[in-house]
């Protein structure tokens, strides 16, 4: 017994969004965005239940529609007479360790290839036709699977390809996703692909919390008499979705109406035209729900509230939302009877002298956090712009001319002063464009964009005899497997005789996520303000491109008298980005405790995460002090040492800078056994493979 969708307290704006794609599906789906324990699930599954009942005919496998039997029916073709059933609408969930046969379906290879059979097992994408298919923390979701979904909702069918047997059928569904964005986010281009999104919270008015505990009491205690209770809202709703999806077809999108949709897309600069279609779609379906033959400006409103937000974004940083008073000032402005604005007043990050969007370094305008490929490009700076800018500060602008005199002991190793107080944090540089720094060796951890590793997407590198079913085919090495025994089995003319024993599966390489473990120095002598301000936005610029790259992050800081681990290993990049932010720096420099939790971090990790191999980055100009009467350098080389013994694969960013350096910095990366570059060359294109110096059997 699901709990009713009409009694689901507030999330108007999530309800809306559902049903609008239960009227038309075309609009592409819905993404619910929101903090945990909001109800995002129950909401989901409650929709099934206000779906209107669909006629399959009998047997069918595929849900074909009596009335209009998919041609391409891997169990049709069915004749026009073909018994039929009503069942329910179907709510299929695909879990998020599913495998790609899992969710398109997969032919029994071995039958194919030693019978001559041709037997399909139908995935579920053939479960969710004329349905729904629901995604659970969809952001977890491996991405190629992401694209095969997306793919299957906007094309309306499924293709299985294997070997040159294929496999299409209908796929229409209504696609919704839920996700909890501290966990981490879609890529931008597979955000842009739900066509609603949608972001929810815990209410806090006190009265409406206490509406939600009392009828989930309720609900525990009694299923059956609870949705008795909303049995006749629940009928309400299943009747207007009728009847809404029997009006759709004479819905009129007039030009004026359309003219409100295309300005308010170009008003928030949403990039490609999805958005227009997509807010067009949402606009029709809204006028259908609320009984309307025709679109109006209130259609167009609330469409672009709904499907705009996630399409603004330039970089995975950006909040999600809209504007009101954009929005109500490009509906303004689309108006017929609008006056021209001989005057306009320039938009919010616009330079009036210039007549251009913000082109600020730190601005949202233009083209910056646009990248076609996310692996390759980054959101702060285009194809070709010099980022050697970074941590080159002169002395007008406060950077630090190197020390004044020498530090005491072994280039720094302690001091007896007294540490410098905090400071206050400072705004990042804008982030850049960096090099893909790889983790040596071939892994196996889950897809991404960063290291080699063996995986179920990729090109073909060899071949071995399956261990179980096979799923990816190596045509020539089964050939060439089976070719020596053709005799033996009778073969003595044309054809080719295959069993099971002559099957090869093909082993992929492709690419991997690694966890990326950042440990920072914000010490005193971390704190000339130029200086930090370049340190942040390079850690800045490396946490995005492991947001593209789709790695795990974590985040260590040291300063004072001990290390903190300000952010545990998560997929969230942009709380990585929040806690660095707000990072004040000051004290002094416990280098050796920052890699000691390290350590410890990356141990922990490799327990519960065997197989993501780690990639260490310390940002640190090397020194190393603390209280009287230790050798503070000697300690950090020794904690450098534990972590080059467990095979971590490091990078070392050198962030000294002024006329006279130390070294201290490349010091430590001898002892990490890792390569050592300069702030100012994280950007620069000559540098590759900055952790091959790590040893390969790492």
């Amino acid at each position: 017994m699901t709990y009713p969708f009409g009694a689901v307290v507030g999330m108007d704006d999530m309800r809306l969004a559902l049903l609008l794609n239960a009227v038309s599906p075309a609009v592409g789906g819905v993404l619910v965005r929101g903090e945990k324990g909001t109800a995002k699930s129950t909401t989901v599954r409650a929709l099934a239940a206000v779906l209107p009942p669909v006629d399959v005919v009998t047997g069918c496998r595929f849900a074909c529609d009596p009335a209009a039997p998919d041609p391409e029916c891997p169990d049709g073709p069915h004749p026009s007479d073909s018994p039929a059933v009503t069942r329910p609408a179907k709510l299929v969930e695909l879990p998020v360790g599913a495998s790609e046969d899992r969710l398109v379906g997969s032919l029994d290879l071995e039958r194919a290839l030693t019978e001559g059979v041709k037997s399909f097992e139908p995935g579920l994408l053939a479960g969710a036709h004329r349905g729904v298919l629901y995604v659970d923390e969809v952001n977890l979701l491996h991405d190629h699977l992401v694209d095969l979904l997306l793919d299957a909702a906007a094309l309306g069918r499924a293709y299985v390809e294997r070997e040159g047997v294929s496999v299409r059928h209908a796929a229409r569904f209504l696609l919704v996703g839920t996700m909890n964005p501290e966990e981490g986010e879609l890529r931008p281009q597979l955000l842009d692909r739900f066509g609603l999104t949608v972001e929810v919270a815990a209410p806090r008015d006190a009265d409406l919390r206490a509406e939600v505990v009392r009828r989930r009491f309720g609900y525990d205690a009694d299923p059956a008499a609870f949705a008795a209770a909303w049995a006749d809202e629940e009928s309400a709703l299943a009747r207007q979705i009728a009847e809404a999806r029997a009006r759709l077809p004479r819905v009129v999108l007039s030009d004026a109406a359309l003219r409100q949709v295309t300005s308010v897309c170009a008003a928030f600069d949403v990039d490609g035209l999805r958005a227009d279609l997509v807010t067009a779609r949402a606009a029709i379906a809204h006028a259908a729900w609320c009984g309307r033959e025709e679109v109006t400006e209130d259609d167009v409103r609330v469409a672009a509230r709904l499907a705009l937000p996630h399409r603004r974004r330039r970089n995975p940083f950006d909040a999600p939302g809209l504007d009101d008073e954009t929005l109500d000032q490009a509906l303004e402005d689309s108006r017929p009877d609008s006056p021209p604005d001989d005057d306009p007043t320039p938009p919010e990050g616009t330079d009036p002298t210039d007549g251009g969007p913000d082109d600020s370094p730190d601005g949202h305008g233009g083209q910056h956090g646009r990248s076609d490929d996310p692996g390759d490009q980054s959101s702060g700076q285009e194809p070709g712009q010099e980022s050697g800018h970074v941590g080159q500060h002169g002395p007008e602008d406060g950077g630090e001319q190197g020390p004044t005199t020498a530090p005491r002991g072994e280039g720094g190793g302690h001091t007896d002063a007294a540490p410098a107080p905090d400071k206050a944090a400072v705004t990042p540089d804008a982030p850049f464009r960096v090099q893909r720094l790889e983790v040596p060796g071939i892994g196996a951890g889950a897809a991404g964009r960063r290291s080699r590793a063996r995986s179920e997407r990729g090109r073909v590198v060899g071949s071995k005899r399956p261990e179980g079913s096979v799923t990816k085919l190596h045509l020539v090495d089964t050939v060439l497997a089976a070719a020596p025994h053709q005799r033996a089995r009778g073969r003595s003319g044309t054809g080719l005789r295959v069993e099971r024993a002559d099957l090869r599966q093909a082993t992929l390489e492709g690419r991997e996520g690694n966890l990326v473990l950042f440990v920072v120095d914000a010490s005193g002598s971390m704190g000339a303000r130029s200086r930090m301000a370049a340190v942040k936005g390079a850690v800045l610029s490396l946490l995005m491109d492991a947001y593209q790259r789709r790695d795990k992050v974590g985040l260590i800081t040291f300063r004072g008298g001990d290390a903190e681990l300000t952010l545990p290993p998560t997929w969230s990049v942009e709380a990585a980005a929040a806690r660095l932010t707000s990072l004040p720096t000051g004290g002094r420099t416990p280098l050796a405790a920052g890699l000691l939790r390290a350590h410890e971090t990356l141990r922990l990790e490799r327990v519960r995460d065997p197989q993501r191999r780690p990639l260490l980055v310390v940002v640190t100009d090397g020194r190393a002090t603390g209280p009287r009467g230790g050798d503070h350098l000697a300690d950090a080389r020794r904690a450098a040492g534990l972590l080059a013994a467990a095979g971590t694969a490091s990078i070392v960013v050198d962030c000294e800078s002024g006329p006279v350096r130390l070294g201290l910095a490349a010091s430590l990366g001898t002892a990490l056994g890792a390569q050592t570059m300069r702030l100012e060359e994280l950007g620069a294109e000559a540098l590759s493979g900055v952790v091959r110096s790590v040893r390969e059997a790492a």
